[in-house]
């Protein structure tokens, strides 16, 4: 165990398929200890177990090893640690070739990898539904026998521990599969601080940091509300997290590079896909109602105040099924009158399909503006073009196939002039549909296991019982000016904003650009203000969470996605639109309210961060 009273860690990758130079870019950019990287989703797993099922020897990001290739003799010469889930569902065959490639690169005496196993639990379902974990859904309940046949995969989300335990037996390489994305960067500091399990606290530090920086460029300008305050957007700066032992940590990046560090960069992030403000993770409960954020220069905020609760008596399991099958088509319709002329051909192609009500699901969106010529007018609210877009989804492929998919190309000749199909489509494909199916189970049903070079290790999944200390968050004292005058103002002069989603729960989080406009939307940002915003969009309920720390509020529509994930039919299933279509809704406000904004506006000058760029 290390006794390092500071550490710098590294995020170059929020999902697959993000930037694959992040990877080399945050280790020549300046000193840091760690490189970690999130490669996982629930749908990805299900991917990687048809490619392990093909090939005993895939099932893992291949991704990662491009990256190491990069990067892998850099780190070894500075002592850089990497940490990454990129072992999917196959963890041993990433190990294996990621030595391979060491030894192709003449390092693999310098490259000790640790290997996580025991998240999957595939094969063990039978046996666990035997022992009395059915492995419910968590939102229906139903148990997961209800979908066994169709089961594609099952994992797990472990925690920090098993990776924690990989860095004391040695490992400079840490490869998981199903960890939380929390987990690569909180392990380090558990690791180098020395920190007691039971020290909930500095646990939610940990949870905390690993949240802002899992999502990569989210919480260094990237998909920022006001992204016309960000410099420049070449060579996005990853961001870094300057970790202390007594919990505090500093979120930056590495100078000379595009992008923005400040608060609100930060608490977009902190918001996103947050759920209540008792944020669960396997290792403890993280109080996102504690954080306190301030400026500490230049592309720097410094995050303190963390407080956490003990950790949950279950772990999260991720189980994808096969659920039937989808396709999309895509025709584009332009001239006068285009909207008119899209309804003409919808009509037409969905009886010549046999009609929407066949498939289990079906789909009509128009989406469009000027990707083949100008408007016609800039004064004139009527589209020059739409993309004309067509989905469906039904457990029968040939129905799809020879229902839907044939009638899309016909239309061009046989309805409206003025239309043409993509060039890289034409025909609708057919693919497979992956459905989430969220459970628990109980700690002790894990075996969870570490390897390093001969070692093998298990480690415990019990979760110690110390109680927390209390805590109770502060409240807004701030109060709305009342002069007796209104005005009319988008949601944006107000408040930022970011969406994401937790299969078919869309989540809003809101921040208030200052005290004042928060405790506005105490009163009037409810939770029935945002379900009629979303009125034919929000087919469940909406829950409103408070956190006044952050000045902000979080919305879950729930019902709002399609089915989320691959099962949804809507052109944006994982709702990172929503926040923007709040932000454009018109509210009407005390006048004084949009004055005292623009008073900030002025005192301020500029947003807190933002260093220019080489």
């Amino acid at each position: 165990m290390s006794t390092k009273d500071r550490i710098v860690i590294a995020n170059c990758g929020g999902f697959w398929g993000d930037d694959p130079t992040a990877a080399r870019r945050q280790v020549e950019g300046g000193p840091i200890d760690y490189l970690v990287m999130d490669y996982l989703a629930e749908v990805t797993m299900a991917i990687l177990q048809k490619q392990r099922q093909r090939d005993p020897s895939k099932g893992f990001a291949a991704d990662f090893l491009r990256q190491m290739r990069d990067v892998l003799p850099a780190c070894v010469e500075r002592g850089i640690t990497i940490i990454s889930n990129a072992g999917g569902v196959n963890p041993l065959a990433c190990r294996d070739a990621l030595e391979a490639l060491a030894a192709e690169l003449g390092i693999a005496d310098q490259v000790r990898v640790g290997v996580i196993s025991g998240d999957d639990v595939f094969e063990r379902i039978d046996e666990l539904a035997d022992a009395g974990e059915p492995l419910a859904h968590m939102d229906s309940d139903r148990p997961l026998a209800d979908v066994r046949d169709e089961v594609m995969s099952a994992n797990v989300y472990l925690g920090a521990q098993p990776v924690v335990k990989a860095l004391a037996m040695g490992a400079n390489v840490v490869i998981a599969g199903r960890i939380t994305d929390t987990a690569v960067t909180m392990a380090p500091m558990i690791h180098e601080f020395g920190w007691a399990a039971d020290d909930w606290d500095k646990m939610a530090a940990g949870v905390i940091a690993g949240h802002i920086i899992e999502c990569g460029t989210q919480c260094t300008g990237g998909n920022f509300t006001d992204w016309y305050l960000v410099p420049s957007f070449r060579n996005m700066g990853y961001p870094l997290i300057e970790a202390s032992s007594d919990g505090t940590f500093v979120v930056t990046k590495h100078p000379n590079t595009g992008g923005l560090v400040s608060v609100h960069t930060v608490s977009e992030q902190l918001v996103y896909e947050m759920g209540s403000p008792e944020y669960i993770a396997p290792d403890c409960i993280a109080r996102f109602d504690s954080i306190q954020l301030e400026p500490d220069g230049p592309d720097r905020v410094r995050v303190s105040g963390a407080r956490g609760a003990p950790a949950p008596e279950k772990f999260k399991v991720s189980v994808s099924f096969a659920h039937g099958y989808r396709a999309f088509g895509r025709l584009l319709v332009s001239g006068p009158r285009a909207l008119a002329k899209s309804m003409v051909v919808a009509d037409s192609f969905w009886a010549a399909a046999g009609g929407m009500e066949q498939f289990e699901d079906a789909k009509t969106s128009i989406i469009g503006w000027d990707a083949s010529h100008p408007p016609f007018n800039e004064d004139d609210d009527e589209p020059p073009e739409v993309l004309l877009q067509f989905a469906v989804r039904d457990d029968d492929r040939d129905k799809i196939e020879n229902g839907f998919a044939v009638q899309l190309v016909p239309r061009v000749l046989a309805t409206v002039p003025g239309i043409t199909y993509l060039a890289d489509q034409g025909r609708p494909r057919v693919s497979g549909v992956v459905g989430y199916w969220p459970a628990l189970i109980g700690r002790d049903s894990l075996d969870v296991r570490v390897i390093v070079g001969d070692q093998e290790e298990s480690v415990t999944s019990a979760a110690p019982d110390a109680p927390a200390e209390p805590f109770a968050p502060g409240e807004s004292s701030a109060l709305v000016p009342n002069t007796g005058r209104r005005t009319l103002v988008a949601l944006e002069e107000l408040c930022l904003a970011r969406s994401g989603d937790k299969g078919d729960t869309c989540n809003i989080g809101v921040i208030a650009r200052c005290p004042e406009v928060y405790a506005w939307m105490l009163q009037h940002l409810t939770a029935a203000f945002v379900k009629q915003r979303f009125d034919g969009i929000c087919h469940g309920e909406v829950e409103r969470h408070e956190v006044p720390n952050l000045l902000a509020m979080n919305f879950l529509l729930h019902e709002s996605l399609g089915g989320g994930g691959t099962l949804s039919l809507l052109l944006d299933a994982q709702g990172k639109t929503y926040a923007q279509y709040l932000l454009a809704t018109e509210v009407t406000v005390d006048t004084g309210l949009v004055e005292l904004l623009d008073e900030l506006d002025e005192i301020d000058g500029a947003p807190d961060g933002g260093s220019e760029i080489e």
